[in-house]
């Protein structure tokens, strides 16, 4: 992982809130007609309407996310479903880690 893409990505409340959110889809949005909350992720409109934003500026937010590797994207139908990338974020942690 690139590590300035990385930290850009954690540089932002509300990408910090968006990862944590996804930690566990359940808890925190409702249940979706198209794709399945953790197997699939969740669908990037839910993620702007929590967030309060406008689905431009979500979309920002996640397509950062996604370039630092942090989660990714899925399309089912017409939307786009996120997911956090667990094994590569422990990666980057223990690489990290290492460092200190």
């Amino acid at each position: 992982m690139d590590q300035e893409a990385v930290f850009r990505g954690l540089a932002n409340r509300n990408r910090l809130q968006i990862l944590e959110w996804l930690k566990n889809p359940r808890k925190h949005f409702p249940p979706q007609i198209d794709g399945d909350l953790v197997k699939d992720g969740v669908c990037g409109l839910l993620i702007a309407r929590k967030l309060r934003v406008s689905h431009p500026t979500a979309s920002e937010h996640l397509k950062i996310l996604s370039q630092a590797g942090l989660i990714r994207g899925k399309r089912i139908k017409q939307w786009t479903f996120y997911k956090r990338r667990e094994l590569e974020i422990r990666a980057w942690k223990r690489s990290v880690l290492a460092q200190l």
